[in-house]
């Protein structure tokens, strides 16, 4: 079975942005880290910055067990910054601008991949792959999901703030003491406590629902009919309407995933927090990849098997583990 990220090292992935530098408010940075998702490598800029979390600006979330680069705005951040150290976070200043970098502000990523424990009939499929456009399903990847931020995405969605927060208490860290301790304080005010959270953390449980919604739409949509047309596939929000749908099979797969997961499309516009009420859009069906091999030599941390570099370029918001996945499936 092969192996991806096995040390950060192995996955390395550089933005591909077109942002570029001039005058005001906001300080654009490159942004190298190893090991940090980018909203926790924020949080140590933060609080060494003493600036607000709400501050600093990105255009896409990159993984955490890897090596990253992507531009962030920071407003009225100083050049300076770039001379603080920090473990396995480094900034260096690109120039200012008038805008902050938001969600969606980049054209794609490029990856080099180490693929790892892999055996002779994985290397010869590799190869005979190598410079071919590969259509894959354009799925969430599994880091977006994580341990369980789909499920509590789900209970914000559905109004079980309680259940939202038993979820978020399974793990520990900084944050979920700090829960633990305000609801000490202010018992069963859990709408209170997820506002501990910080806000673009919140966003992106809500959006890991979404999520997790459109890859079941997609796996029962492709399971049940031989598609090569690459199509807009909905992600259901507030704005979302069934009625919209002109495919009958995929109207009918959406009608039933709705009906299962107990859910109405308006049950997205959350009145007790409408900073997380979340709208729909589209997303398609499939992309393109087409690598090219670096390198293929012995595996150094698997004992007699091989490992192959890759190196290829997505569109934003498409992932790279799901490429790899579909690759030697």
């Amino acid at each position: 079975m092969h192996k991806i990220k096995q040390i950060p090292e192995d996955f390395i992935v550089k933005e591909v942005s077109d942002i570029k530098a001039g005058n005001g408010q906001y300080a654009y940075f490159l942004l190298k880290k190893i090991n940090y998702t980018t909203i926790g490598a924020l949080q140590i800029l933060s609080k060494r910055f003493r600036i607000p979390l709400k501050n600093f600006g990105f255009a896409g979330n990159k993984d955490k067990l890897a090596k990253t680069e992507q531009k962030i705005s920071i407003f009225r951040g100083s050049r300076n910054f770039e001379h603080i150290e920090f473990e396995n976070i480094e900034l260096r200043y690109l120039g200012n601008g008038k805008e902050p970098i938001s969600l969606g502000d980049l054209e794609g990523n490029e990856f080099v991949i180490t693929m790892r424990n892999l055996n002779n009939n994985e290397i010869k499929k590799i190869k005979k792959l190598q410079n071919k456009k590969i259509i894959i399903p354009n799925l969430y990847g599994p880091q977006r999901f994580s341990k369980n931020n789909h499920f509590i995405g789900k209970a914000i969605v559905k109004r079980e703030f309680g259940k939202a927060v038993d979820l978020i208490l399974e793990n520990n860290g900084a944050v979920e003491e700090g829960i633990g301790q305000y609801l000490k304080n202010n018992r069963n005010n859990y709408a209170g406590a997820l506002r501990l959270i910080p806000l673009k953390t919140r966003k992106l449980l809500v959006h890991s629902y979404q999520s997790f919604l459109f890859n079941e739409i997609v796996l029962q949509y492709r399971k049940n009919n031989k598609i090569k047309k690459n199509i807009k596939i909905p992600i259901i929000g507030f704005d979302f309407e069934l009625n919209s749908i002109k495919v009958k099979t995929l109207k009918n797969i959406m009608k039933s995933i709705l009906e299962k997961e107990e859910i109405n499309p308006r049950d997205f516009i959350i009145s007790q927090m409408p900073e997380l009420t979340s709208e729909g859009s589209f997303r398609d069906l499939f992309f393109q990849l087409r690598f090219r091999i670096l390198e293929i030599d012995d595996d150094e941390l698997n004992k007699n098997k091989k490992k192959a570099i890759l190196n290829f370029t997505l569109p934003k918001s498409c992932y790279a583990t799901v490429a790899l996945e579909f690759l030697l499936r």
